[in-house]
């Protein structure tokens, strides 16, 4: 079994097909896939999607770093809190982060966020899905205040050196999310990741993005998971299945979603 813990399948990509692209992942035998927010603008179609499949597509609530500048953060915090306090189906606060890829204007507003967010979780009990591109050292130095809290989650789509992930191994309640990069030609993460506990990776698409060989350059979907999966099996040198196994119960363990038995 197989499950996509980071995939936005809300997005504008599916519109046309949705109900196709679902029947394709479960026909690849997914059998979960969590959907992160972005901002108040995704909320209502990743409500949808997930009372739509209902104990198949699960939803969380956060501010993704990239949709955060001066004008509106704050506000768009108070959505995410009001949604927090009403009765909810959410799994996890996120996606949240830093991202400083494109633009680093707004670095503080993003830090302000992320800590934010990053105690809510904790009221709320909830796990953290974060994002963290360009922006490794800045993450750390807030998540080192929450070291010794009961604080977990996945370090989302990771594509770090070896040194990185052993900074981030330290938070023992975090996974690391392993996702498309790992297939392509000039990834470094093969040829050190199968020094990682295969008990601290889940498997990702963050589809529609990050799309795996060999299919790069169009539109990723879940069902993308398995190419994903074959090549961690290799790495690994582990069946697919026990890697499928493995990876599905960490997956479970964050989200405490139990309601599918191996």
């Amino acid at each position: 079994m197989l499950i996509d813990s980071h995939s936005h399948l809300f997005s504008e990509e599916f519109n046309e097909d949705l109900s196709i692209v679902v029947d394709r992942a479960k026909a690849a035998g997914l059998t979960h896939i969590f959907l992160p927010n972005i901002d108040s603008t995704s909320i209502e179609p990743m409500l949808e999607v997930a009372a739509k499949y209902k104990d198949f597509c699960y939803p969380m609530i956060g501010l993704h770093p990239t949709s955060i500048n001066a004008g509106n953060y704050k506000d768009e915090l108070d959505i995410v809190k009001s949604h927090l306090d009403k009765p909810n189906n959410f799994v996890a606060v996120g996606e949240i982060g830093i991202d400083l890829y494109w633009d680093k204007t707004y670095l503080k507003e993003q830090q302000h966020a992320f800590d934010q967010q990053l105690q809510w979780a904790l009221e709320y009990n909830l796990p953290v899905v974060i994002h963290s591109r360009e922006s490794f050292d800045e993450i750390i130095a807030i998540l080192d205040n929450y070291k010794h809290t009961s604080l977990k989650g996945i370090f989302h789509s990771f594509t770090g050196d070896q040194n990185d992930a052993a900074r981030l191994l330290e938070f023992n309640n975090f996974m690391l999310g392993i996702n498309g990069v790992v297939t392509f030609k000039k990834s470094h993460l093969p040829a050190f990741l199968s020094e990682i506990p295969l008990e601290r990776i889940v498997l990702e698409t963050d589809s529609p993005y990050l799309t795996p060989a060999p299919f790069r350059g169009k539109r990723n979907e879940s069902a993308y998971l398995t190419y994903i999966l074959a090549r961690l099996a290799d790495i690994y040198c582990k069946s697919e299945s026990e890697v499928a196994e493995i990876t599905s119960q960490n997956t479970l363990r964050v989200f405490e979603v139990n309601n599918f038995a191996f």
